[in-house]
């Protein structure tokens, strides 16, 4: 069984379907269905339900993708480690950053690093903070940033912490308050970010503890046009403090909530136990505000 044929179905899994894990894996349909059909037969055992264009896995099929994410990871690790036998002269940095808050926290320390450790590619990829703890799971990033909390198979290092502050339409009867309990919103259609995006849930939880489920009426990945849907009045939207200071809009009053525990803990993650590249420690340090010159 070889690594090529089951990072394919890793990705059929991932993508549902062999059309979309062949755009993925940069293949062509056919060669990832081979590829699925090769480990099939080697085990004897079907791995995936195929409903027209909709794939599920079988109970072999949940076996086989959580050995190999596993197995794919480790050999990400060893690439990583041999690789260190070079130091930081030269090397690469995997590395997930999430959408909202990445270019105030992150920017100025890419600079940083890029300078310090010229010889080091770094090789970014941005998604949601959920898709971002798959993709270390699957050791297709060595870092990775995400809010707390986050599962047992990661270990963390703290970045920030910032209250969540509501955003309201200027005109609101609301908007005069500068600061409101949750509950108080009970009745207001909401403006959230989507699957994958870590801050929903964080929103989510504090409002079932306020002890009701909100209407949402519009989901965007986009900070400044969910910023603009409440400045054209669909709805409450929620930022951190740091970033909803940074999106200010005449349109838009933030609110401090007071109630409801919401807090934006942003945090760089790493899968627990995994060997951690000098590349990667360097990026830590320098996050933790040590000099470049002390990072080994």
């Amino acid at each position: 069984m070889e690594l090529r044929t089951l990072r394919a179905f890793v990705e059929v899994v991932r993508q549902g379907g062999f059309s979309q894990a062949a755009r993925t894996v940069f293949a062509t349909q056919s060669t990832v269905s081979k590829a699925v059909k090769q480990i099939e037969d080697e085990l004897g055992l079907p791995l995936l339900n195929r409903l027209g264009h909709k794939t599920t896995l079988t109970a072999a099929g949940e076996i086989v993708y959580r050995r190999a994410l596993a197995m794919l990871a480790e050999r990400e690790s060893l690439a990583g480690e041999l690789a260190d036998l070079r130091g930081l002269k030269r090397g690469v940095l995997r590395l997930g950053l999430p959408p909202i808050g990445s270019d105030t926290l992150f920017a100025g320390l890419f600079a940083i690093y890029r300078s310090s450790y010229p010889g080091i590619d770094i090789r970014l990829v941005e998604h949601g903070s959920r898709r971002l703890e798959e993709l270390l799971q699957s050791g297709e990033i060595e870092l990775g940033a995400s809010l707390l909390p986050v599962s047992d198979a990661f270990d963390w290092q703290t970045v920030r912490c910032e209250p969540i502050e509501a955003l309201i339409a200027v005109d609101h009867p609301l908007a005069a308050a500068g600061e409101i309990d949750l509950a108080a919103l009970r009745d207001q259609p909401f403006v959230l970010f989507g699957p994958g995006f870590a801050l929903d849930p964080i929103i989510l939880d504090a409002c079932g503890r306020a002890g009701f489920t909100p209407t949402i009426a519009a989901r965007s990945g986009q900070i400044d046009f969910v910023v603009e849907l409440v400045a054209a009045r669909l709805g409450v939207g929620f930022l951190p403090r740091m970033i909803a200071a940074q999106r200010a809009h005449a349109g838009v009053r933030r609110l401090a909530v007071t109630d409801g525990g919401m807090d934006w803990n942003m945090a760089l993650i790493w899968r627990r136990g995994a060997y951690l590249s000098h590349a990667a420690r360097a990026w830590l340090a320098l996050s933790r505000g040590e000099r470049p010159d002390a990072v080994r």
